[in-house]
């Protein structure tokens, strides 16, 4: 009997710090701080945006992206349809002030702001656990992709607009984000729809890497901006995660109608 109420104390205390531990984790990079982080990536990535465009103008260009990042804290601060208006702010200035691509900088503009809302506000919703597991399911894809393909060619997926992408690494994305899904099951309470859903925001995640690789392509530069050294831009970095973040806000909510923390 001592043993087995030691065992239980035991269990029940280990049980207690990693509760501790997790929620610490969520606690640093949540509330304000996780808002404001996406906040400033979408006014970065906004003012890559209009930079790529080639406005010309740096100060116009900054001032774009501050906006943007306002638009964000505003939407998150503000309930309702009253705070979502202010992400139309941005790409209206983008209207008044850009001399040249302005439907394609409203399009991908609002993608980004809206993604970057979405990010924060599900982060707010369903918990850690849950941006770990979107992130993981990008991460994943990229790489299974990158080595897959390297590893075994094959027809391209997609030659026009990204050359080096092939059919093999695409299927290794999606199998990888599967077995990715698999893995958080036991973390969250989505069961056995984790896996395609998890494969259906690979595939998401690859189309927003397509889509920025075609604006790059038809803007006729090789990086969004020099913001990290030898990576290019945050648009670079964060394309797979924007188009995963935006099908998320669909699937998940309409398909997947579960709290995932």
């Amino acid at each position: 009997t001592r043993a087995c109420s030691a065992y239980c104390a035991a269990t029940l205390v280990s049980s207690r710090r990693r509760c501790s531990f997790s929620s610490g984790i969520g606690r640093r990079i949540s509330g304000p701080w996780f808002s404001a982080l996406c906040a400033v990536a979408a006014g970065l990535m906004l003012w890559e945006l209009a930079r790529m465009i080639r406005s010309l103008r740096a100060r116009r260009d900054v001032l774009i992206g501050v906006a943007g990042g306002l638009s964000v804290l505003a939407a998150l601060a503000l309930p309702g349809p009253w705070g979502l208006a202010f992400l139309l702010l941005p790409a209206a200035a983008g209207l008044l002030l850009l001399p040249a691509g302005r439907r394609l900088f409203v399009a991908y503009g609002l993608a980004i702001l809206v993604a970057a809302w979405g990010l924060a506000t599900f982060r707010a919703e369903n918990g850690v656990v849950w941006l770990a597991w979107l992130v993981a399911v990008v991460v994943v894809t990229d790489v299974a992709g990158y080595f897959a393909g390297r590893a075994l060619g094959g027809p391209r997926f997609w030659p026009r607009i990204s050359p080096r992408k092939t059919w093999s690494g695409t299927i290794a994305g999606w199998v990888g984000a599967g077995l990715t899904g698999f893995g958080f099951e036991w973390l969250m309470p989505g069961g056995h729809e984790l896996i395609w859903v998890s494969a259906i925001l690979s595939f998401a995640a690859q189309m927003g890497d397509i889509a920025e690789s075609a604006i790059k392509r038809r803007m006729g530069v090789k990086d969004s901006s020099h913001l990290i050294p030898g990576h290019g831009g945050l648009m670079d970095r964060f394309d797979g995660l924007l188009g995963a973040t935006l099908a998320a806000m669909i699937v998940v909510e309409l398909l997947l109608p579960v709290r995932l923390f």
